[in-house]
């Protein structure tokens, strides 16, 4: 996870100094605590999906170009994140998956998944990760930012 943070940050921070932006003035415009994002470039914050989703609108770039998994910074029109209740059963019909085999591939637990599925709580960055890894995909394909 460090190497993902590590990633994050590294982008973040040139993605900010493109945009001529401090990391106050983003967590202002993305919505998030004034010292959240300062808090992200130190790595004493994991950002939370919906933030990071929310900076990467901002930015108008990939969720795996911020997360280091993408190289170039390539311009996309992005789909909004459906609630992952609804992306789930999409996701495993395009993917070919079972929820057991979703399991079994990334290690989540099952109870996560079913936590998933009824709605009570979303995955994680670790969750998206672990899945984009085990099916070759990206993360905002996970997430239905993209298809």
């Amino acid at each position: 996870m460090e190497a993902v943070l590590s990633n994050f940050v590294e982008s973040l921070s040139e993605l900010l100094t493109q945009a001529n932006l401090k990391p106050s003035e983003l967590a202002k415009v993305v919505g998030c605590g004034k010292g959240t994002i300062s808090r992200y470039m130190q790595m004493q914050k994991i950002p939370s999906v919906d933030v990071l989703v929310r900076i990467a609108d901002y930015f108008n770039c990939s969720i795996d170009y911020l997360l280091g998994r993408e190289y170039e910074n390539h311009t996309h029109t992005f789909l909004p994140c459906p609630p992952f209740q609804e992306r789930l059963p999409l996701l495993c019909q395009q993917l070919k998956i079972t929820k057991y085999k979703l399991k079994k591939e990334t290690g989540i637990a099952e109870s996560a998944i079913y936590s998933w599925q009824n709605g009570k709580t979303s995955p994680n960055l670790i969750n998206l990760i672990k899945i984009a890894e085990a099916f070759d995909c990206s993360v905002d394909f996970v997430l239905g930012r993209s298809n």
